[in-house]
């Protein structure tokens, strides 16, 4: 049996960590586009470029919210305002 150096896949670890950007409404309306067109899940993902992932979760909330919109978030409001924090 031969042992294997540990291979560095911080590539990978970042990836994992660090969060993406969101997609415009533009780029989510054009998924659900063409979902409604047939196209599968694997085809808008490889033809947009846009993780498989992202675009389970757009036609999921497509089809259970009906809209592409930016849904409120969870959470408490930020005690001091945008406005205050600058000063």
């Amino acid at each position: 049996m031969r042992n294997n150096p540990p291979q560095n896949n911080l590539s990978h670890m970042w990836s994992c960590i660090m969060k993406t950007k969101e997609l415009t409404k533009q780029v989510r309306d054009k998924v659900v586009e063409k979902y409604e067109a047939g196209l599968g899940y694997k085809k808008i993902s490889r033809a947009l470029n846009i993780s498989l992932s992202s675009i389970k979760s757009i036609i999921r909330k497509w089809k259970e919210y009906g809209t592409t919109a930016n849904l409120p978030r969870g959470g408490r409001p930020p005690k001091l305002k945008s406005r205050t924090k600058r000063k």
